[in-house]
C-alpha cells in the first residue's frame, strides 16, 4: 500500500516554495519517527495505540466560501468582533479585519500568505521537540490563520477564527500562530468542529502564542468535533517579560480528543492562566496533558480544569509543573476537578511538581467523584426535581471558569451546549 503521509506526499501538495519545502523536511523526520506509544509517561493512559495512519489520507482540496458552514453562526454568538477567517479542511475560505486595525499594521489571514516577518515565527514555539504527530502535522498542513498584533496596538474586540474539517476518512491539520509583539493586546477566540456525519475522520491541530515583553493575551478554544474525529492537539505558549495570557478551553466533541496544552514562562514576571471546561458522554475519551514552565524569576501561573463524564466516557488529566533553577519566587497552581456521573464513566487525574528554584509557592489539588449527595438532597428538599438538581449542580460546578471566560457573551451559547449533553445522556 502506498504510504499517504510520505515525503513524495506531502511534496506534492501545492503551495509557495518555503512552505513546500517546510512540508517535505518535516515529513522526510517523520519517516525515520516511531509512532508513540501507550507506554510513554505522556501517551499513558491515552488511545494511541488503536491509531493507524492508513486509515486516513490528507485532504489538500480547497472548498468554495459558500460550502463551508459554521463561521457566520458562532462568529455571530462572540458578539461584536475586530476580525474573522473561515477555514474548511485547513484552507482558508474567508477573512474580514476592521479596516482601522489594517491601518495600524494588523495582519490576519492565511499564513501560507503571511509576510516574512511573521513567517519567520511558524513554529519556532513547536520545532524545538517535534513529536511524530507534530512532524505529521508539519508535513502536510496546507496553511492556517496567522494573527499578527504589532507592537502596542490594543484590539479591543475579539478576532474569531473558525474551524470546519469533513470528509470520511481525511486527515486535516489546522493551524493558528498568533504572535503578539511588545506592549500589545489582543483576544484570539476559535471553533473547532467537524460535520456529525464525518466517519473516521483525523484532525491533527497546532496553536502557537507567541506573547512578547508586556504584551495581554486572551485565547479561547472551543471544540465541537463529530462522535468519530480524532483530535490530537498541541497548544504551546511562550511568554515574554510582563507578559499575560489567560487561555480557556472548551472541550465537548469527539470520539478521541486530545489537547496538550503548554506555557512557558519564559521572562521575569510573565503571568499565565490556563482554564478547562470538558464533557464527555456516549464512549468519548477526553485526554489532556499539561504543562507549566516556569524559566523565569517571579513568574505566576495558575491552571484550573474541571470536567464531568457520563455514560461510558472516560476522561484523563495529566499536568505538570515545572519550576527550572532560575525561577525564584515564583508562584504555580494546578487544580483538576472532576464528576464521574455514571458507574459506567471513569476519570484519570494525575498532577506532578518538580521544583527546583527556591523561595517558590506552588500547590497541586485534584479531586474525582460523583456529585456531592449534600447539595443534592438540599436541593431537593427545596422542592427541586431530582434531574433539575443535578442539571444546577453540574452548571454551577463548571460556572467558575465560565465566569473566567474572556467572551461573555460566548458564555450562554456553551451553557447550552453542557444543557444538550445532559439531557441525551443518562445523568
Amino acid at each position: 500500500m502506498t504510504n499517504p503521509f510520505s515525503p513524495a506526499a506531502a511534496r506534492a501538495i501545492s503551495g509557495p516554495s518555503w512552505l513546500v519545502k517546510r512540508r517535505v523536511d518535516a515529513a522526510e523526520k517523520l519517516a525515520t519517527t516511531v509512532w508513540p506509544s501507550a507506554t510513554e509517561e505522556i501517551w499513558r493512559y491515552s488511545r494511541v495505540d488503536d491509531f493507524d495512519p492508513e486509515r486516513y489520507h490528507p485532504d489538500p482540496r480547497p472548498t468554495k466560501p459558500e460550502t463551508a458552514p459554521g463561521g457566520g453562526p458562532f462568529a455571530a454568538e462572540v458578539g461584536a468582533r475586530a476580525g474573522l477567517v473561515v477555514i474548511h479542511n485547513g484552507h482558508v475560505v474567508h477573512r474580514e479585519l476592521d479596516d482601522a486595525l489594517a491601518a495600524q499594521g494588523v495582519w490576519l489571514g492565511d499564513i501560507a500568505d503571511a509576510e516574512e516577518k511573521a513567517r519567520e515565527r511558524l513554529g519556532t514555539v513547536t520545532d524545538s521537540s517535534p513529536d511524530a504527530f507534530t512532524l505529521l502535522h508539519d508535513g502536510f498542513m496546507t496553511g492556517g490563520a496567522c494573527l499578527h498584533v504589532p507592537e502596542g496596538v490594543v484590539i479591543e474586540k475579539p478576532v474569531v477564527v473558525v474551524h470546519w474539517s469533513e470528509g470520511d476518512g481525511a486527515a486535516i491539520f489546522p493551524h493558528t500562530l498568533l504572535i503578539a509583539e511588545p506592549g500589545s493586546e489582543v483576544t484570539l477566540v476559535e471553533r473547532a468542529a467537524s460535520a456529525p456525519a464525518a466517519k473516521g475522520m483525523l484532525v491533527d491541530a497546532v496553536v502557537e502564542l507567541l506573547v512578547d515583553d508586556r504584551a495581554h493575551v486572551r485565547y479561547v478554544g472551543v471544540q465541537e468535533h463529530g462522535p468519530q474525529t480524532w483530535q490530537i492537539a498541541l497548544q504551546r505558549a511562550h511568554l515574554g517579560r510582563e507578559a499575560t495570557l489567560r487561555s480557556s478551553a472548551v472541550a465537548l466533541g469527539g470520539e478521541y480528543a486530545r489537547l496538550r496544552s503548554e506555557s512557558i514562562l519564559l521572562g521575569e514576571g510573565a503571568e499565565s492562566d490556563l482554564l478547562a471546561v470538558y464533557f464527555g458522554d456516549g464512549d468519548q475519551m477526553l485526554d489532556f496533558r499539561t504543562l507549566q514552565e516556569h524559566r523565569a524569576p517571579r513568574t505566576r501561573s495558575d491552571l484550573l480544569f474541571k470536567g464531568a463524564v457520563e455514560d461510558n466516557a472516560r476522561s484523563v488529566y495529566s499536568g505538570l509543573v515545572h519550576l527550572l533553577p532560575d525561577a525564584d519566587k515564583a508562584k504555580a497552581y494546578q487544580t483538576n476537578r472532576n464528576l464521574v456521573l455514571t458507574e459506567g464513566a471513569s476519570a484519570e487525574s494525575i498532577p506532578n511538581l518538580i521544583i527546583e528554584a527556591n523561595d517558590v509557592q506552588c500547590s497541586h489539588a485534584s479531586t474525582v467523584g460523583p456529585i456531592d449527595e449534600d447539595q443534592l438532597y438540599y436541593l431537593e428538599t427545596r422542592g427541586i426535581p431530582p434531574e433539575d438538581a443535578e442539571r444546577l449542580i453540574i452548571l454551577g460546578f463548571f460556572d467558575d471558569v465560565f465566569d473566567r471566560l474572556p467572551v461573555p457573551d460566548l458564555v450562554g451559547s456553551l451553557r447550552r451546549s453542557v444543557i444538550d449533553k445532559l439531557e441525551r445522556g443518562t445523568a
